[in-house]
């Protein structure tokens, strides 16, 4: 998730979708050419596969980085609404990729391995505990647009999120390294 705020930076009054366009493809962000990106990750290591300063052609300091597993806005309200009331951010990009590890597990099988790995004993309160939490799984058909479209629905529609908030979103292909903005009908909610 990025936050942009209005105040500095090539979003005045230009856009993240206009300034992206010109900055869509990996040549163009100076990242250059990479193998495939390894799922899981090979270093078993959770830190995010997305670029998006150098992806998007921004700088340091141009936007605010929020990070969750699948880009899921409902688990990033909390850190959104800090960073539009605190930062001044007016401006809010969902950002997924293909190959997520999110299109590629359900609820009772998460809860089945973890189970698995827990402490001796321990099974049925981990299972317990799984059954509460909400994985905000990603939906069965087309699960990488389908969960883009509901994700940036939530935000535009969300009361929580300032009037005159640009919602967007955005699909980094890492076969091809391109970034693409979904086009969406329907305006933000003010």
């Amino acid at each position: 998730m990025l936050s942009t705020a209005s105040s500095s930076g090539p979003f005045t009054g230009v856009g993240l979708v206009r300034h992206c366009s010109s900055n869509t493809s990996i040549e163009n962000s100076k990242v250059g050419s990479k193998p495939p990106i390894a799922l899981p990750p090979t270093k078993r290591m959770a830190i995010g596969r997305i670029l998006p300063f150098t992806q998007l052609g921004i700088k340091m300091g141009e936007a605010h980085i929020i990070r969750n597993a699948g880009g899921m806005a409902r688990d990033a309200l909390r850190s959104l609404i800090i960073s539009q009331r605190l930062l001044g951010t007016r401006e809010i990009a969902v950002y997924h990729h293909t190959g997520c590890g999110m299109a590629t597990f359900s609820k009772p099988d998460l809860r089945s391995l973890i189970t698995e790995d827990s402490k001796e004993g321990a099974e049925e309160t981990v299972g317990s505990m799984i059954d509460e939490m909400d994985f905000l799984e990603w939906p069965d058909e087309d699960p990488l647009l389908a969960s883009l479209k509901s994700e940036v629905h939530f935000l535009r529609t969300h009361p929580l999120i300032m009037r005159g908030t640009k919602v967007s979103g955005w699909v980094w292909d890492v076969g091809n390294e391109q970034v693409s903005i979904l086009e969406l009908h329907g305006k933000n909610r003010c």
